[in-house]
């Protein structure tokens, strides 16, 4: 559907409707082809908020990653 500008501001919520319902909006000014309307897709690979505090990471891994053998890995691999 191909609607010009000053329609589409009176019409707004019909071509958000149109467009979640996957028809193709195009809003057009002076006859000419501006802009699309499309839905937003979610991004991949995100959930909901919170979605990491299912994780159970105990507290020996945190001193584990931040200890003594780390650090000497760590100097090794950058010789210091």
């Amino acid at each position: 559907m191909l609607v010009n500008m000053l329609d589409a501001k009176s019409q707004l919520s019909r071509l958000v409707k149109a467009a979640l319902a996957g028809e193709e909006v195009i809003i057009a000014s002076h006859g000419k082809a501006q802009v699309k309307l499309v839905p937003c897709a979610a991004a991949a690979g995100l959930k909901e908020p919170g979605g990491l505090a299912a994780l159970s990471i105990q507290p020996s891994q945190v001193d584990e990653a931040f200890g003594e053998a780390v650090d000497q890995h760590v100097a090794e691999l950058f010789n210091l």
